[in-house]
C-alpha cells in the first residue's frame, strides 16, 4: 500500500456510554493536474487539460487512462514518455505525446462532455461518446459469465482494496476473467479516477482488446463509466450498487451487459442477457399493469 494512499488521523470514538481516543486512517485525497505536451520538435507546446482529485498513486495510469477514454489518444504507442513534473511525489504529471500527432485541440479547449454535470443527456450524449470511441465494431465478442462466478467477484475485489480496508473511503473496480481470476484492481477516492487507473493500466501491459473480461464496480453504475467501459471495449458491466437511467440506456445502446445490486447470491440483469449463463434456474415472468 502506498504511503501517500492514506492520511493517519487521531480521532475520538463514541459508542453508547464510551468514549475512545484512537488512531484511525483516511483515504487521502490531493488535486492532480495532467498536462499535455504536444508539437513538432522544434516547436513543441505544454497545455494544462486537466485538475482532478485522486488518490495520490498509479498517477501515470490515471493519465494514461483519461487520455484514452476522453479520446485524446488511440493506443499507447501514441505518448512518447510520461513524468512527474517537480519530484516523484508531486501533483503535476506532464504527458509528452508523439510528434506528429494530430489534436483534436477543441477538445482540448473545453470541459469534457463525459461528467453528468455538463448538461448534455441521453440519446445525444451517447451519439457524442461513439464519435470518439476509435476501437473496431466487428471485435469477437463470445465471453460468458456463470452466474456462480459472477457472486464471487465482489469479495474478490474487497481482497484486494487494500487501502479501502484501512480507510472505508475508496471506490474500486477490476477485470476478471471467465473463469473468475482477477486479472486487474485499482482504487480511487473518485470511481472515474479509479477506472481510468485501470484501463490506463491495461494499455500500459498490452491487454487490449478487454472484451473478454468483466468490469466490476464497488458502487453504483452512472453514465461516465459506462462509457469509459465502452472507449475501452468491454462488454460486461457488473455493479454493486445501481445503475442510473443513462447508464442503462448507454449500456443497451452500447451492445454492453449491464448488471446492478451484485450483492450475495443476487443481481439485475438490465441489459445484454445473453453473455450471462443461467443454466438450471426457473424463469418466472410477472406482468405489471
Amino acid at each position: 500500500m502506498p504511503r501517500t494512499s492514506v492520511t493517519p488521523v487521531t480521532i475520538t470514538k463514541v459508542n453508547e456510554k464510551q468514549i475512545i481516543t484512537i488512531k484511525d486512517f483516511l483515504a487521502a485525497e490531493e488535486p492532480l493536474e495532467i498536462r499535455l505536451g504536444y508539437g513538432p520538435a522544434e516547436h513543441r507546446q505544454q497545455k494544462s487539460i486537466s485538475v482532478t482529485m485522486r488518490t495520490p498513486g498509479n498517477d501515470f495510469e490515471l493519465a494514461i487512462g483519461f487520455l484514452f477514454t476522453e479520446g485524446i489518444i488511440e493506443n499507447i504507442a501514441q505518448v512518447a514518455s510520461i513524468k512527474h513534473c517537480n519530484g516523484l511525489h508531486e501533483n503535476v504529471v506532464r504527458v509528452e505525446l508523439i510528434e506528429g500527432l494530430e489534436l483534436d485541440m477543441g477538445k482540448l479547449e473545453r470541459n469534457f462532455y463525459t461528467t453528468s454535470s455538463c448538461g448534455v443527456c441521453g440519446k445525444s450524449s451517447i451519439d457524442a461518446v461513439k464519435t470518439v470511441c476509435r476501437l473496431p465494431e466487428n471485435i469477437q465478442d463470445d465471453a460468458v459469465f456463470s452466474s456462480e462466478v459472477i457472486y464471487r467477484l465482489p469479495g474478490l475485489l474487497r481482497q484486494n482494496q487494500s487501502v479501502f480496508n484501512s480507510t472505508g473511503g475508496l471506490h474500486g473496480c477490476a477485470l476478471f476473467n471467465p473463469e473468475g481470476n482477477l486479472m486487474l484492481a485499482r482504487e480511487d477516492v473518485g470511481r472515474h479516477n479509479a477506472l481510468d487507473k485501470l484501463i490506463g493500466a491495461t494499455l500500459q501491459q498490452s491487454l487490449f482488446p478487454l472484451n473478454k473480461y468483466l468490469l466490476l464496480l464497488s458502487g453504483r453504475a452512472s453514465f461516465e463509466l459506462i462509457q469509459k467501459a465502452y472507449m475501452a471495449g468491454i462488454k460486461i458491466v457488473a455493479a454493486v450498487g445501481a445503475p442510473s437511467s443513462l447508464a442503462v440506456q448507454m449500456a443497451a445502446d452500447a451492445g454492453i451487459t449491464l448488471i446492478g445490486f451484485l450483492r450475495g447470491e443476487k443481481f439485475n440483469i438490465y441489459c445484454g442477457e445473453q453473455r450471462i449463463s443461467l443454466k438450471g434456474y426457473q424463469k418466472e415472468v410477472t406482468a405489471y399493469h
